[in-house]
């Protein structure tokens, strides 16, 4: 019973860390129709950017993992990301110029909802 509570809290862990990655990425979007979640996203989108572009692991895979011990299953290495993400679109893993790639595109597409609150800040 105790390893299913676990696995349970494991897969919990990873739906948090799911939900949040889709914040970070596109939870900008959110903001142009109500402001306040700026005030979440933009330290949301900050955390992703520096741990994808410094090319660290978010404290969440650490916690899945051991969770996932604690459960009798197998761990994994590297980040979530690579684990579930980048291993179906690249099988062999995650370079160092991807992670940077995608710490681009996720500032990217976040400088792009800003410039455009800016822009309607400014008409009002």
């Amino acid at each position: 019973m105790p390893g299913m509570l676990y696995r349970l809290a494991a897969e919990g862990i990873l739906l948090l860390h799911l939900a949040f990655i889709v914040f970070a990425v596109g939870g900008g979007w959110l903001a142009l129709r109500w402001r306040p979640v700026l005030w979440l996203q933009l330290p949301a989108c900050a955390w992703a950017v520096w741990i994808m572009a410094s090319g660290r692991i978010c404290p969440l895979t650490p916690l899945e993992n051991r969770l996932r011990q604690l459960a009798g299953e197998q761990g994994y290495t590297g980040g979530f990301i690579e684990h579930y993400v980048l291993a179906l679109i690249y099988p062999e893993g995650i370079t160092r110029e991807v992670q940077i790639a995608l710490a681009m595109v996720v500032l990217g597409l976040n400088l792009l909802v800003w410039v455009i609150l800016l822009r309607r800040s400014h008409r009002a």
